[in-house]
């Protein structure tokens, strides 16, 4: 069975006829939609069939809160991406998430919608007798690594959340009455070891869309970094390392391309089609990501990149990074400024990294032309003058994505590549007082980048519906990237080696769904997320007035209906 073609293999096999109707509000003791009951599942086909429909639930449950990706508190929440024009998002971006918005609802039931399907397989697991013993783990694992997958989601929201297992696991405890009196870390990293131990080095069956061993030891040296726990974490990411099956590609960008899903790179991928028969098993809920305006406008144009991520991607006149963020250069911008009046866009050197992360005015948009600033924004005042590009599929490309001409995308997602591993490894040997090693694992990322050149210098300053002249023989900015040489200043300490590395995985990543919780375990979140609002609220005045308090803003508030209906949870007491 392939997981890419999730939905037309249920139907091949009818179990649409099993599906139960939509559950409640309650989500830990009722099924969610689209789940299986009865003896005919009790069988190898049945079981199969269910862990596919448990895999669906990666894709994510709703474009706001439960997508497949942390955009919303991951970059949203951070200095990384920003909106501000809808309350429940406009919520989010400045930090006064309530236990009423939508965003932790919905991302509570998408995540333990999927942990119930988790849970259902393993149930009827237990029932069945047809399958071979040693498929029955890989089920088993495969089952607890999607069911680990989505209390990590919920975990690193949420103050404390309860971990749902089966009926038989929790005994004579009803899962409604799971109390989240802890933060579950060891439950999370007990199903992965599981996973670790079971799983093979390959994709079985051969399919991509199925974790390994070393997606399960990405997923949980993650885990073990959230926690400052690197010396846990380091023996996963050699073990990764040493495999010798990952490398990085030769582009950047080919982590984000169609055509080169499922690589080198990849550790762990959730799989996307659109137009099958069953509507769009889209990852991303792309629409809310795409440019809504321009050729390339199929959404709704609403997460766009900040000023002071562009201005982080600057370097000097060697090609290094500027890592004390006093020292980066104000860069012009396009702001306030129609699409048909005149913008020359910077010639400050930057890493060629930041035209394949941010779409801007000037700059070749992947094949959809010349992006032309304002025409293709949706509101500047509120959001600024930059969009997305990882997201976004090639327009020669644009006929295979379905109905809406569009608007949802095959792009899978990456969630875990080699050059995380990389970066994180580079983490732990800093921690370790090693900066040498770090220096070398940081510069193969930055190594990979010299290549990754946006071509297509523009020559056109006015966007007002006369031919764009453009030369696609010429870089299209000034790019220059370089790594790190021995003795370079960033190496010098580990308070800078930290700056090092963590600005490197800003880069790499941005964008990702990654920021906000690198700087919370970092714990520099107070001082980064101020010091970023102090700055763009000159770029956009919108931002006038917001405050990051990180006694109260570390963590989102758990949803109040689910308050409300299960007496055993307790509300984090910053929020009380």
């Amino acid at each position: 069975m392939n997981i890419m073609n999730i939905f037309k293999y249920l139907l091949q096999i009818t179990i649409i006829s099993l599906l139960l109707v939509a559950c409640n509000d309650d989500f830990f003791d009722k099924q969610p939609p689209g789940t299986a009951s009865g003896n005919v599942m009790s069988t190898e086909k049945g079981v199969e069939s269910i862990l596919i429909g448990a895999y669906k639930s990666l894709y994510g449950g709703d474009i706001f809160g439960g997508s497949a990706f942390d955009w919303e508190m991951g970059d949203m929440y951070s200095d990384n991406a920003g909106f501000g024009a809808q309350n429940a998002y406009h919520a989010v971006e400045n930090y006064e998430v309530l236990a009423e918005n939508s965003y932790p609802r919905v991302l509570w039931s998408s995540a333990y919608s999927g942990v119930a399907r988790a849970n259902d397989v393993l149930n009827f697991l237990k029932l069945t007798k047809d399958i071979k013993s040693e498929r029955a783990k890989q089920i088993e694992a495969e089952a607890k690594f999607i069911r680990a997958w989505q209390h990590f989601k919920l975990q690193r929201v949420f103050w404390q959340i309860p971990y749902i297992k089966t009926a038989e696991e929790l005994g004579d405890v009803d899962p409604a009455s799971v109390p989240n009196d802890h933060p579950v870390w060891d439950e999370i990293e007990a199903d992965l070891q599981f996973c670790i131990d079971i799983l093979p080095e390959n994709h079985i069956k051969n399919e991509p869309g199925r974790p390994t061993k070393y997606s399960a030891m990405a997923v949980k040296a993650r885990v073990h970094l959230f926690q400052n726990e690197y010396s846990d974490a380091k023996p996963l990411l050699d073990n990764i390392i040493n495999s010798g099956k990952f490398k990085l590609v030769d582009n950047f960008y080919d982590n984000f391309r169609e055509t080169t899903e499922n690589n080198e790179e990849s550790i762990f991928e959730i799989q996307c089609n659109v137009g099958d028969v069953f509507g769009s098993s889209n990852t991303l809920k792309l629409t809310f990501l795409m440019h809504q305006n321009g050729p390339a406008g199929k959404g709704w144009g609403a997460f766009q990149p900040t000023q002071n991520l562009f201005e982080a991607y600057q370097v000097d006149e060697n090609g290094f990074p500027i890592l004390d963020e006093d020292l980066r250069d104000d860069i012009e911008t396009d702001m306030g400024k129609t699409s048909s009046q005149e913008f020359i866009p910077t010639d400050h050197p930057l890493d060629p990294r930041v035209d394949w992360t941010i779409a801007r005015r000037g700059i070749p948009f992947l094949d959809w032309g010349v992006h032309a600033g304002a025409s293709w924004i949706r509101s500047q005042f509120h959001g600024g003058p930059y969009m997305t590009v990882k997201y976004m599929h090639y327009m020669a490309n644009n006929s295979t994505h379905g109905s809406g001409g569009g608007s949802s995308n095959d792009r899978n997602f990456r969630a875990y590549r080699y050059a995380f591993i990389l970066l994180w490894r580079a983490e732990v040997a800093i921690e370790d007082g090693d900066l040498e090693l770090a220096r070398n694992l940081i510069n193969q990322v930055r190594e990979r980048a010299i290549n990754e050149v946006v071509m297509g210098k523009c020559t056109t300053y006015i966007f007002d519906g006369r031919p764009v002249e453009v030369n696609y023989n010429l870089p299209a900015a000034n790019y220059k990237v370089s790594p790190y040489p021995t003795g370079h200043e960033a190496f010098s300490s580990k308070e800078n080696a930290r700056k090092a590395v963590r600005h490197e995985l800003r880069l790499e990543t941005a964008t990702e769904g990654h920021r906000f919780f690198d700087l919370r375990r970092w714990e520099i979140d107070d001082e980064v997320l101020n010091k970023y609002i102090e700055h763009d609220t000159k770029y956009r005045f919108i931002m006038k007035g917001y405050k990051y308090d990180p006694e109260l803003n570390d963590y989102w508030p758990l949803p109040q209906d689910q308050l409300d209906i299960q007496p055993a949870l307790k509300q984090d007491p910053s929020y009380e």
